[in-house]
C-alpha cells in the first residue's frame, strides 16, 4: 500500500510539473496558439466533449469545467442580489446609447465579481453563473405579438444596431485590452422574430433579399464589424429549407466571407436536435452534429444528450473529418483563452472586481436613471400630468401596482430592493391621500374566493411540507412544517422554502385534506418554476416541468361530504431559481361597482396596468384568451382592464393609465377612456420610482417609442409572413402612436436645416446643421431623428432612421445642432449586386421629433 500510495504521489507530481511545461499554459502567447497547442494533445472525444455548452473538464491536462450559457439581458441573469435594469425594448425608448454602455459595463462589473466570488469559493462554473453571456437580443421587433420582442431594441435596424454596439463594448470590455471581460453573443441569426409556437419547425422561404439585407442583418453586421461581438448563436428556424445552425449561406457566406468574422458560433438550445425531431433534415444525432459542425456551428446548447457527443462516431462514419472538428474547436478554445479563465487570476485584472460592485448605490441608481429615461408619455390631455403633490387625494389601483416580478420583466435577475409603482407614490404623497385597490386580474375577469383556511391534515390546518435535500424524495427528509397560507415561496434573493433546505438539488412533498360542504366547481391556482405534479385522490391532475414560472388554473368538481386528499409534489430543476405558488378556491364574477363605490369621492385614479411576463416571453405554456405561447393573438388590452377603465371613465374619474408591457398595445380605446398614458415598460427594480417621478413632475419625460403602436389587431398580416410589407414604420403610415413618438412636459421647436454638402460622393460624409429651441417654462430633453429615402426607390422603405441626438435644453434656451450623416446613411439595397451599397441618386433627409410626416421638416441630398 505504501508503495502504491508513493507511486501516484510521484505520478501526480510528474504531470503537474509538465503541465506546466505545456505551451497552452504559456499566457504570453496568443489565444490562438495555445488553442492550437491544447487541441494538439486531446483526443476526438475530449474534442467533441469541449464543444458542448456544458464542457466536461480535462483533469489530465488541468482543463476546468466551463458552461458557456449565461444570460445578461439587463442584468446579470438568474442570479441573486444583483442590479436588474429596464426590459431592453424600455432602454431602446431612451434613445441613449452612450448611457447603454454604462448599463452594461456596470452589468459586465457585477457578472465578473458574481463569477469571482463562485469561483474563489471552491465552486465550479456552472450554467447561468460564467463569463460567456448570450446578450444581446438583436433580432427585429416586426410584429407586436411576438413574446420576445420584448428583448430587443424595437422594429428599427439602425437604433438596434446603435444600441446593440454599446451592449457589446460595455460586455466585452477594452478592445485593446488582454482579456475580455465577458464575450457577448449577437443573437438570434438571422431572420427570427417569432411566433414561439412554431419556431420548432418554421421555415422560411422565399424572404426578399432586399429585406434580408435592409432589415434583418444590418444589426447583426454593425455588431461583428463595429463591435468585435466574439459569439454568435444560430437560431431555430429553416431559411429557405436549411436550419440556421446548418446554413452555410448564413454561417459561411455571409457572416465569415462577407463580414469577416472570425469567432465562434453557438446553437440555441435544442436547435441540433431539431435537426432529426421537427425539421426531419437529418436522419438521427450523429448525422445532425456533423451537418452543424461543417456549416460553422462549434458549440452546441441543448438539456440534455448531446448530439455533439456524437462526433467521434460521425467520424467513423466519414460524416466528418476530425480536422473539421479542429477548425470549429480552434474557434471555443480561443475563445476560453481570450477570456483569462485558464490562467492564474492575479494576472486577470476582471478577476480581481471585488463582490461590493453588485447592486452597488452607483448601481442602483443608474438603474433608476434609464427608468427614468425609458418613460415614454403617449398622451396627456389637457396636461393632466404632471400632479400635483398637494391633491386632496388620489387612487392608485390595478394589477401591476404593486407587482415587483413584473418590473424586471424577463431573463431577469432578482435585485436587493424593487420599488414597486405603488412604493414610488406613496413617496410623493402622504399615506392618507392615497387609496388602493388591485381592481383586477391581468387577464382574468373572476374574483377567487380561498378555500385555504379550510383545509387540514393529521388534525392541524394547513398543508403539510416535508422536504428532502435530493431531487427525488429519497431517504430522510430534511424538515417538515405546517403551511397556514397560501403558498408563495422562492429561493430568489437566496430565500430558503425553510430552514435547512439547500437552494438547490432538493424536493418537497405539500399535503392536506378537503372536506367539501358542498357540492361545488373550485379552482386550483398555481404559479410554478421547476418540477410539479399536482394530485387529488392519489390521481394526476396536472404535472409539468418549466424553466419559468406559468401560471396555471386548473377546474375541479366536489361532492358534498367527500373528502378530498391533496397533494403537490415539487422538485427544483437544473439551475433554475425554485418558484412555487398554490391556492384553491371558488371563483366569482368581478363587480366593479365596489370598486367605484370605494373610489366615491376621488376625483383622479392612477391605473397601473398592461401584461407581464407571465404572459408574454419565450416559449410558454400559457393560453389565455389572447395569449398563445407566449405570444399574443391580438394586441389589444385585455378585456377586463379595458371594461375596468370604461367603468371608471363613465364614473366620471379623471384616468392616468400606466401601462407596464414589453410590447406594443393597440389603445384606441384608451385614448377616450384615459386623460393620459404613459407607456413604462417593464422598468426594473427602480422603474416604480421613475413612474413615480414622472407622474408628479420630479422628471420631464423625453422617451420615444421604439416600436410602433398600431389602432388594433385587424392591420397586422400573418404572424408567420416576414415579408415587411405594412410593418413597421419603414412600410406603413397607419399607426395609432409613430415609432419616435414620445411627449414631454416641455415644447420645442426646430428650425429649417442645412446640409453642409447637398451633393457627395458616395465615399463623402454630410452634416445636418439645425437650430433649436426650449419654447417652454421648463427644462427637458428632445430626441431629435434624422430618417433619409432614397427618391424613386419604389420598392425600398418610406423612410430609414439614420441618426438621432439627445438634446437637453433649459427653459427659453437654443442651440445650434449638428448631426453627422456618415455615407453609410446612403446605404440601402442594390439589386444589381445582390447587397448593400450607395447608389447615385437623389436622396431626401428629414428631421423632426418622431417618424410622422407632421412632426418631420425634409431637405435633399444628391448622391453623385
Amino acid at each position: 500500500m505504501k508503495i502504491s500510495y508513493l507511486f501516484i504521489i510521484s505520478l501526480l507530481s510528474f504531470f503537474s510539473v509538465n503541465a506546466q511545461q505545456y505551451r497552452f499554459k504559456d499566457a504570453s502567447l496568443s489565444s490562438k496558439e495555445r488553442a492550437e497547442d491544447l487541441i494538439s494533445r486531446l483526443t476526438l472525444e475530449e474534442k467533441a466533449a469541449l464543444m458542448c455548452d456544458q464542457s466536461d473538464p480535462i483533469p489530465r491536462l488541468g482543463i476546468k469545467k466551463f458552461n458557456w450559457w449565461s444570460e445578461a439581458l439587463h442584468g446579470y441573469a438568474n442570479n441573486d442580489n444583483v442590479t436588474v435594469f429596464p426590459e431592453p425594448i424600455g432602454m431602446a425608448a431612451s434613445f441613449d446609447d452612450q448611457l447603454l454602455y454604462t448599463v452594461f459595463n456596470a452589468v459586465s462589473d457585477e457578472a465578473r465579481a458574481k463569477y469571482n466570488q463562485w469561483i474563489k469559493n471552491g465552486n465550479e462554473n456552472k450554467r447561468f453563473l460564467s463569463l460567456s453571456v448570450w446578450t444581446p437580443n438583436v433580432n427585429i421587433f416586426r410584429d407586436p405579438r411576438w413574446g420576445r420582442g420584448q428583448e430587443t431594441y424595437g422594429e428599427d435596424p439602425y437604433l438596434t444596431s446603435r444600441m446593440g454596439i454599446s451592449v457589446v463594448r460595455g460586455l466585452q470590455g477594452p478592445a485593446d485590452a488582454k482579456y475580455r471581460k465577458l464575450l457577448a453573443c449577437a443573437k438570434h441569426f438571422a431572420v427570427h422574430s417569432g411566433p414561439e409556437w412554431s419556431r420548432h419547425e418554421l421555415n422560411l422561404n422565399n424572404v426578399d433579399p432586399r429585406e434580408l439585407y435592409e432589415t434583418y442583418l444590418p444589426a447583426f453586421k454593425a455588431l461583428v464589424q463595429d463591435a468585435d461581438v466574439r459569439q454568435v448563436m444560430c437560431a431555430y428556424q429553416r431559411l429557405d429549407d436549411e436550419p440556421c445552425c446548418s446554413n452555410t449561406r448564413l454561417l459561411q457566406r455571409i457572416l465569415r466571407d462577407e463580414w469577416g468574422y472570425k469567432y465562434m458560433v453557438v446553437s440555441d438550445c435544442g436547435a441540433v436536435t431539431d435537426f432529426y425531431t421537427t425539421h426531419k433534415v437529418s436522419s438521427d444525432a450523429t448525422h445532425a452534429a456533423s451537418k452543424a459542425v461543417l456549416a460553422g456551428t462549434d458549440v452546441e446548447c441543448v438539456w440534455e444528450k448531446y448530439p455533439f457527443k456524437n462526433l467521434p462516431e460521425a467520424v467513423e462514419k466519414d460524416l466528418i473529418k476530425e480536422a473539421d472538428i479542429n477548425k470549429s474547436l480552434l474557434r471555443v478554445l480561443t475563445g476560453r483563452f481570450d477570456l483569462g479563465e485558464m490562467d492564474d487570476d492575479a494576472i486577470v485584472p476582471w478577476a480581481q472586481i471585488p463582490a461590493s460592485v453588485l447592486n452597488s448605490k452607483e448601481h442602483q441608481q443608474l438603474a433608476l436613471e434609464m427608468a427614468q429615461k425609458s418613460m415614454t408619455l403617449l398622451q396627456n390631455k389637457n396636461n393632466i400630468l404632471p400632479l400635483n403633490k398637494n391633491i386632496n387625494k388620489v387612487a392608485v389601483i390595478g394589477p401591476n401596482a404593486d407587482n415587483e416580478p413584473m418590473l424586471w420583466g424577463n431573463y431577469n435577475g432578482t435585485p436587493v430592493k424593487t420599488i414597486t409603482i405603488k412604493n414610488g407614490i406613496e413617496s410623493k404623497i402622504t399615506q392618507n391621500k392615497m387609496v388602493y385597490d388591485k381592481a383586477c386580474d391581468l387577464v382574468e375577469d373572476k374574483v377567487n374566493q380561498s378555500y385555504f383556511d379550510q383545509i387540514s391534515f393529521e388534525g392541524k390546518k394547513g398543508m403539510k411540507a416535508t422536504y428532502w435535500n435530493n431531487p427525488n424524495r429519497e431517504g430522510n427528509s430534511v424538515v417538515s412544517q405546517q403551511i397556514l397560507n397560501p403558498i408563495k415561496m422562492t429561493t430568489a434573493g437566496q430565500h430558503e422554502f425553510a430552514s435547512g433546505v439547500k437552494l438547490e438539488g432538493f424536493s418537497a412533498k405539500y399535503e392536506t385534506e378537503f372536506l367539501a360542504k358542498e357540492n361545488d366547481s373550485l379552482v386550483f391556482k398555481t404559479g410554478v418554476t421547476g418540477a410539479f405534479e399536482l394530485l387529488v385522490n392519489g390521481k394526476s391532475i396536472t404535472k409539468y416541468n418549466n424553466w419559468r414560472t406559468v401560471p396555471g388554473k386548473i377546474a375541479f368538481a366536489v361532492e358534498a361530504g367527500k373528502k378530498y386528499k391533496i397533494e403537490i409534489l415539487y422538485a427544483q430543476s437544473n439551475n433554475w431559481q425554485a418558484n412555487l405558488e398554490f391556492d384553491f378556491g371558488k371563483e366569482h364574477d368581478l363587480d366593479f361597482g365596489a370598486l367605484i363605490q370605494k373610489l366615491k369621492g376621488i376625483d383622479t385614479v392612477i391605473f397601473v396596468g398592461g401584461l407581464s411576463t407571465l404572459l408574454e416571453g419565450e416559449e410558454m405554456p400559457v393560453s389565455f384568451p389572447g395569449f398563445k405561447g407566449g405570444d399574443r393573438t391580438n394586441i389589444e388590452l385585455p378585456a377586463v382592464q379595458r371594461k375596468c377603465l370604461q367603468e371608471l371613465k363613465a364614473a366620471g374619474k379623471k384616468v392616468v393609465f400606466v401601462n407596464c408591457s414589453g410590447s406594443a398595445i393597440a389603445f384606441t380605446p384608451e385614448t377616450t377612456s384615459c386623460d393620459a398614458i404613459l407607456q413604462a415598460w417593464y422598468p426594473g427594480e427602480s422603474g416604480g420610482q421613475a413612474v413615480a417621478d414622472v407622474l408628479f413632475g420630479d422628471y420631464n419625460p423625453g422617451g420615444k417609442l421604439p416600436v410602433s403602436f398600431y389602432k388594433n389587431s385587424d392591420i397586422l398580416g400573418d404572424f408567420e409572413d416576414y415579408s415587411m410589407k405594412g410593418r413597421t414604420y419603414r412600410y406603413t403610415t397607419n399607426v395609432l402612436f409613430p415609432f419616435g413618438f414620445g411627449l414631454s412636459y416641455s415644447k420645442f421647436q426646430i428650425g429649417t436645416a442645412n446640409l453642409s454638402k447637398t451633393k457627395i460622393k458616395s465615399n463623402e460624409n454630410t452634416q445636418l446643421n439645425f437650430l433649436i429651441k426650449n419654447i417652454s417654462k421648463r427644462e427637458g430633453t428632445e430626441i431629435v431623428q434624422v430618417y433619409v429615402r432614397k427618391v424613386n426607390d419604389k420598392d425600398g422603405p418610406l423612410k430609414s432612421l439614420k441618426a438621432f441626438k439627445r438634446i437637453n435644453l433649459k427653459a427659453g434656451e437654443k442651440q445650434d445642432v449638428t448631426i453627422d450623416l456618415p455615407s453609410a446613411s446612403f446605404e440601402f439595397y442594390d439589386a444589381s449586386t445582390r447587397g448593400i451599397n450607395i447608389t447615385s441618386g437623389e436622396y431626401e433627409v428629414y428631421y423632426g421629433t418622431s417618424s410622422d410626416a407632421k412632426d418631420l421638416k425634409m431637405t435633399k441630398v444628391f448622391v453623385q
